[in-house]
């Protein structure tokens, strides 16, 4: 039997062309579809160098060979919604080679489950001239490589043989997260430094101690990577595995609720762990605080970074705090909403900054399409049809008039006024605007694992 693409029904009951449509928003889908269509191969390069296989780049020449880690999962999944709705049997059987062969690039390098952010077919890395590197002092490729994997084997009607003899690689990748970046006192995950967070001066992170930041963006990620981590166990027959990461990413889940979520701003948060340890006294030894140590192993840090809806996204949130998480925040025109989309910090932050910057690039309040399609998917899973229909349109006018005016995409977009703002001929997550039209029109999209 042929493998099946499986294809996910987006809420066919809603209407979405003619009077349902504004005619600007149907104005600049039919110019990003025709745009789309035309340069999504520019992202294939084939196998060089160092890499064995073929894979997926960004499409910027700022990016030119460098195989990176969300952003080529998350392309994957536009380019799924492309070849969907335009390409060819054969245009989707060699898609294949690409797809495997991002995450195949990425456990060939895997050293003790260490796998870096971004690698390129030189082999070199951004630390191979740092003497005495240890692994696990510095960050490593996010928790995503299982969902990508699970997202192409779901896709390809569930088959993993591919992925089989490599297998335990991957698990050994996940196994590392949770031995050298989880607090046991929490049970959260936490970036050993601020280098290749993917949002770069999130300021929960960016400048502050090593190791004190419990990210809301990593442990939702991992929440979802031991999910598929069970999905591809099963699928590959080695149930008994499948269970321990289940225990994991059930445990997980209580930490998350228990420690991020605030309900006093009705909104998830990463935390703060930097906290002195409490020490028993020597020989009853007087000591100062033994009348009453902390009790408490985090502290939230409240600040609004777009990161805390990803608590939707993985389907973390219960429905009671998605309710609060949409009325208080992502409604909020003095925090998040904007014209164009989700700020990728509150607007209200002292830090709010919207200037282009590079090393780091910023994400103290501009617009990302990944934010914004992160943000969506949330709704979506909960219910709120008419925001995520809005979220939609809003998304469909950014990037529509970045094609209709300059022909190209950029990187990240002002709040106001949705001009880009850097990194020219940015293709990527920028192209999940496809998938979000979709769902719009009541068409079959793809989706994320």
């Amino acid at each position: 039997m042929k493998k099946i693409i499986l294809l996910f029904a987006c809420c066919l009951t809603l209407a979405a062309r003619g009077a349902d449509t504004p005619a600007d928003t149907q104005h600049y889908i039919d110019i990003i579809r025709s745009n789309i269509f035309q340069d999504y191969k520019g992202m294939f390069k084939p196998a060089k160098g160092k890499f064995k296989h073929a894979f997926i780049t960004p499409g910027n020449s700022s990016y030119q060979d460098q195989l990176w880690d969300w952003d080529s999962w998350l392309t994957d999944i536009a380019l799924r919604q492309i070849l969907l709705e335009n390409g060819s049997a054969d245009d989707k059987k060699a898609a294949v080679e690409y797809e495997q062969g991002c995450i195949l690039n990425f456990l060939d390098v895997a050293a003790n489950g260490y796998i870096p952010v971004v690698i390129n077919p030189s082999g070199k890395g951004f630390f191979d001239n740092e003497t005495n590197f240890i692994p696990w002092q510095h960050n490593m490729h996010k928790p995503c490589l299982a969902q990508h994997a699970a997202f192409l084997v779901k896709l390809n009607g569930g088959d993993a043989e591919w992925l089989r003899d490599e297998f335990p690689k991957m698990q050994t990748f996940v196994n590392a997260y949770y031995n050298h970046y989880r607090n046991p006192a929490t049970g959260l995950y936490f970036w050993q430094t601020d280098e290749f967070l993917g949002v770069d001066n999130d300021p929960s992170t960016f400048f502050r101690p090593y190791g004190s930041s419990g990210s809301i963006l990593l442990n939702c990620f991992m929440y979802k990577e031991l999910e598929s981590m069970v999905y591809l166990a099963g699928r590959l027959n080695q149930a008994e595995i499948g269970n321990s990461y289940q225990k994991e990413a059930d445990d997980l889940l209580h930490s998350i609720r228990e420690h991020c979520w605030d309900p006093k701003d009705g909104f998830y948060y990463s935390v703060d762990l930097n906290l002195r340890p409490v020490t028993q006294p020597l020989d009853k030894a007087w000591q100062f605080h033994m009348g009453q140590p902390r009790a408490w192993d985090c502290l939230i840090q409240r600040l609004g970074v777009w990161s805390g809806f990803l608590a939707m996204w993985a389907g973390v949130a219960t429905p009671e705090e998605a309710k609060q998480m949409v009325e208080k925040n992502m409604l909020d025109t003095n925090t998040f909403a904007s014209p164009y989309g989700i700020r990728s910090l509150s607007k209200m932050e002292k830090m709010y900054d919207v200037r282009a910057t590079s090393n780091p690039s910023n994400w103290l309040g501009p617009i990302w399409l990944n934010a914004n399609y992160f943000a969506f998917r949330g709704l979506v899973k909960y219910g709120y049809d008419k925001e995520a229909r809005e979220l939609v349109e809003k998304t469909v006018k950014l990037i529509g008039m970045d094609f209709e005016k300059n022909g190209i995409t950029h990187e990240f977009y002002l709040p106001e006024n949705g001009e880009p703002v850097m990194n020219a001929g940015f293709q990527d997550w920028n192209y999940l605007v496809l998938n979000m039209i979709a769902w719009y029109e009541g068409k079959p999209c793809v989706e994320e694992f």
